[in-house]
């Protein structure tokens, strides 16, 4: 038989009926061998799909184990009305196997079925990675992922960007994580860091005179891993614009992302312009920088209704309430469940009301209340019959955090989120300036080249910690997408700010001299920010863990099982490197 391609005419998921009684060839993976009283069935899987094959002649699998790599020609036919699969494109045809050619045979026994490799044990899975992939499941993640990036191009560069690389190998820079430190073999003693991010770079291009860059950059901070944190290395939509205004960011990420997460998905996504929403409201009104707007729960403040309040647990302290709209009915394991969580994240109690009409309430507090306040906190929270109003109180750090985590807790438990749904805020207005909790020290809160609000006036006029920056962040369904800023381009102004936080010119000239030299030569006015593209591919695939969208990630703990990494190296090649072990 002659063939063009001596491998396969089709790929496995394009054949359908109007191929039937072509000859074809086609070739992949065996997924499965079921054996129908000597007429086997092989389903044969490629990237595109499943095909089923029928072998008449026994023979032409002996010793053929499943995922060993075939080509196979024959006729297509019409599957039998009893034996057809409409759950897939291929399920009303089949290819009568005349010829099969192994093209690599697989040992006999898998360390895991391949379509049940997401309930296998990590450790396993990204030891044979090369087989976890192969799940459709995990293997459609990874090409979502590169469709997505494909579209992020394609957009951004609709709007004008130019997409520049920015070096691997750099200087290390204090950005707020640990450094990969890559030693010099040519200048003993020195080291090369990889870029945590390519901040400083972005902003040289745009002192450079380039007007819009952006590139899918890669990120590498030695940190500890979490569900929504790729330890070692992660991807940024990075991008910079020159003469451009928070707001103008804003609509490019409005148009970009939302953009993306309309194509990629059916459920519904916040239209622009998204919410924005101070830090400081956001800390009051959900417990958090990272608001899960999906969550129609909202925090109330209460403090000045306890001032002189006979309840001893609430005097004096910052207390938060959340009424929940119709959930006093709840069983009476439920008020002891959420006790005990709350008591497990650090809260000395959890006081509420039960609403049961007017001024009329039950709960273990109500004894402590006066009709006077009763109608002050239905005023504040609009709690009535039928409602609960939870209270939180506790230090004026802690308090806000805690009331966050209840509001996030109740709205688990309740089936309040709204599931089909993607919801965008950006927060704003960080502060510029923060106390460090051990040494009192003024300390900068978020990325130290960010432009104060009120410029120079107000870093010479105002309480540090009253001053606000240009400093924002994009948060979808509660996780921080990307953070951002408008830059401080001006040099007095950048002396001034780095002065508040105990650091003198030297500092600058010494730990960002390109950057200092740079602002020396003209600078433009300039602002972006970097949003993350594996969390963005994460929420698309509905997954919980971020693992899941990288093809090649590493475990919990920093290594890469399938590589052996990190692992020893040669005596040779740390004399090289100029490198002694202690």
């Amino acid at each position: 038989m002659l063939f063009q391609n001596q491998y396969r005419t089709n790929t496995c998921g394009e054949l359908r009926e109007n191929n039937i009684g072509a000859l074809v060839r086609v070739c992949g993976w065996i997924q499965t061998i079921r054996d129908h009283g000597g007429v086997l069935f092989v389903d044969l899987r490629d990237q595109y799909g499943v095909v089923q094959t029928v072998f008449h002649d026994a023979a032409m699998l002996k010793g053929v184990p499943k995922e060993s790599v075939v080509s196979i020609s024959g006729r297509v036919v019409l599957r039998d009305a009893e034996t057809v699969n409409p759950k897939i494109p291929t399920g009303y045809v089949e290819v009568v196997a005349e010829e099969m050619t192994v093209l690599s045979c697989a040992v006999s026994g898998l360390p895991f079925e391949i379509d049940q490799s997401k309930d296998t044990k990590e450790e396993l899975r990204l030891a044979y990675r090369f087989l976890d992939l192969r799940n459709p499941k995990v293997h459609e993640n990874i090409i979502l992922r590169a469709q997505i990036i494909s579209y992020l191009r394609q957009k951004m560069t609709e709007q004008g960007f130019l997409e520049i690389q920015t070096p691997i190998l750099s200087a290390s820079s204090p950005e707020g994580a640990r450094d990969y430190l890559v030693p010099s073999r040519k200048h003993p003693g020195q080291f090369y860091a990889l870029p945590q991010a390519p901040q400083i770079f972005k902003q040289l291009l745009m002192v450079s005179g380039f007007d819009r860059y952006f590139q899918i950059a890669p990120c590498f901070r030695d940190e500890d891993a979490r569900a929504d944190r790729s330890p070692g290395e992660f991807y940024q939509l990075d991008f910079e614009m020159a003469f451009a205004t928070q707001e103008e960011v804003f609509q490019v990420a409005e148009s970009v992302i939302g953009d993306t997460f309309r194509t990629f998905s059916d459920k519904k996504v916040t239209e622009g312009p998204f919410p924005r929403i101070s830090y400081e409201q956001a800390m009051c009104k959900y417990g958090t920088d990272k608001p899960d707007l999906r969550n129609p729960l909202e925090i109330v403040e209460l403090s000045d209704l306890f001032v002189t309040s006979d309840f001893k647990p609430f005097r004096g302290q910052t207390v938060r309430g959340i009424c929940v709209k119709g959930a006093a009915s709840q069983s009476k394991k439920f008020f002891e469940s959420m006790l005990e969580y709350a008591m497990s994240i650090g809260m000395k109690g959890l006081g509420y009301l039960k609403g049961e009409g007017g001024l009329a309430f039950a709960g273990p507090i109500d004894k402590f209340l006066d009709d006077d306040l009763r109608q002050k906190l239905v005023d504040r929270t609009n709690v009535g019959e039928g409602d609960i109003l939870y209270f939180i109180a506790d230090s004026r750090e802690a308090a806000p955090k805690l009331a966050g985590q209840i509001r996030s807790e109740l709205g688990r438990r309740l089936n309040l989120l709204e599931r089909d749904a993607f919801r965008f805020c950006f927060i704003v207005d960080f502060p510029m300036y923060e106390l460090d909790e051990e040494t009192g020290a003024i300390g900068f809160t978020h990325n130290p080249f960010s432009m104060p609000q009120g410029g120079l006036k107000a870093l010479e006029e105002k309480n540090p910690l009253e001053i606000l920056a240009y400093q924002y962040d994009i948060v979808c369904n509660g996780v921080e997408l990307s953070s951002g800023a408008v830059r401080n381009h001006d040099l007095n102004m950048m002396r001034k700010a780095f002065s508040i936080a105990g650091y003198d010119e030297s500092v600058l000239k010494e730990r960002f001299g390109s950057l200092y030299r740079a602002f020396q030569y003209g600078a433009p006015p300039h602002a972006g920010m970097a949003p993350g593209v594996d969390r963005m591919v994460m929420l698309l695939t509905g997954e919980e863990n971020i693992r899941e969208v990288i093809a090649f990630p590493m475990n919990s703990n920093g290594q890469d099982l399938l590589m052996g990494a990190p692992g020893p190296v040669t005596l040779q090649q740390l004399r090289e490197a100029h490198i002694k072990l202690r």
